[in-house]
């Protein structure tokens, strides 16, 4: 984003007795400091601190392996060109294992080449539920086979929770730390 995010971003400093719990949290699990979806959420620090502790969940304590969660959340962050989630998320994908020829071929908005099963069933489910917004019986069963009921459900939640987060992210124009590339250039599909 060229221009300004719509809320100025917070420094610790700036932040209420409400929001300096909050803030504190998420400077000891932030890539991006008080940036990002943190900086809008800090705007309502109840919802903010909520949010918080569904994504530790969501990131640390998951039935889903790390580097399948992380493929689901770079399939909706290059879904919505979330420059963020892509920023903040690419790196953490290749350091839990999940192939950089993936990571490029996603941020390609290809579907990638090479994917082992379990990434290929994350990637279509992912993929079926949000675009078409239903899942089909054949990803389904495949997708409980490969994964187990509490995975299933865990990917969903996770596809969700990163849906609002890039919705955050749109709504307040809030583009990579200063000074960083954006991910997505204008122009890019």
């Amino acid at each position: 984003m060229s221009k300004e995010p719509r809320f100025p971003l917070l420094t610790m400093d700036q932040l209420s007795d409400k929001q300096k719990p909050l803030g504190e949290e998420i400077m000891k699990v932030s890539s991006v400091g008080l940036g990002g979806p943190y900086n809008a959420l800090l705007r309502s620090p109840v919802l903010g601190q909520r949010m918080l502790d569904l994504l530790h969940y969501l990131r640390w304590e998951t039935s889903v392996p790390l580097h399948l969660n992380e493929l689901a959340i770079l399939i909706i962050g290059r879904q919505w060109r979330s420059q963020v989630e892509w920023f903040a998320h690419a790196p953490i994908a290749i350091k839990a294992g999940l192939s950089p020829d993936i990571v490029a071929e996603l941020k390609a908005n290809k579907r990638p080449s090479n994917m082992k099963p379990q990434e290929a069933v994350v990637y279509d489910f992912v993929t079926e539920l949000t675009a078409r917004h239903e899942v089909s019986d054949e990803t389904f069963n495949r997708a409980k086979e490969l994964l187990g009921e509490q995975q299933v459900v865990d990917l969903t939640s996770v596809a969700g929770t990163y849906i609002g987060i890039a919705m955050l992210l749109a709504m307040s124009e809030q583009g990579v730390p200063p000074g960083k590339e954006p991910p997505f250039k204008r122009g890019e599909p």
